[in-house]
């Protein structure tokens, strides 16, 4: 588990430095966006890495890494979006440095969450394929479309933060597979 927690906490690093970056570039331009709005940003990167996972041709040459890093920092602008700060973001946007203290904030409740789940299923996502987290993120962005088509109104699911949680999760989980994948063909 501690090496899960370093490789984990390393992901979540180079995400947080480019969200930091683009930060101080743009500012929180994206506290206009609405969480569908969010959801169908996710699930643009999502597609995107499939088509790539699947040997589609590309016209522009992305990495994958860097569209799991999107799906990281996406939902976890959305989980700011959907916290009480949400209203103000939306109104009067966030400074970098509130937007960034929010940010480690949701990464930090994410990161727990990721710790409970990883105890109770005892890191099995580390015997999975990549593209099988792929799937995963995606068959979660859907819910997430479908809870809000029906305006948030569940029966029994758990609401739209669970759902941006584990898509962060998952798409670290992928970046740490893609970090040992490329730290064996070094070797």
């Amino acid at each position: 588990m501690d090496l899960t927690l370093r490789e984990y906490d390393q992901a979540l690093e180079k995400c947080r430095e480019l969200f930091v970056k683009k930060t101080r570039d743009y500012g929180t331009a994206w506290c206009i966006l609405r969480p569908s709005s969010f959801t169908d940003q996710l699930y643009i990167k999502a597609k995107r890495i499939r088509s790539i996972e699947e040997g589609k041709e590309q016209k522009i040459r992305d990495s994958v890494e860097e569209e799991y890093i999107g799906l990281v920092n996406y939902s976890l602008m959305a989980l700011i979006r959907l916290s009480p700060n949400g209203s103000r973001c939306e109104a009067e946007g966030l400074s970098p440095e509130e937007a960034i203290r929010l940010y480690d904030r949701e990464a930090a409740h994410t990161r727990e969450l990721m710790q409970a789940k990883n105890h109770d299923y005892g890191e099995a996502w580390r015997h999975m394929r990549l593209s099988s987290l792929t799937d995963l993120i995606l068959m979660k962005i859907l819910r997430l479309k479908q809870i809000e088509d029906n305006r948030g109104e569940t029966l029994v699911s758990e609401g739209p933060e669970g759902s941006y949680r584990d898509i962060a999760n998952y798409a670290l989980f992928a970046l740490i597979k893609l970090h040992e994948r490329q730290n064996t063909h070094a070797s």
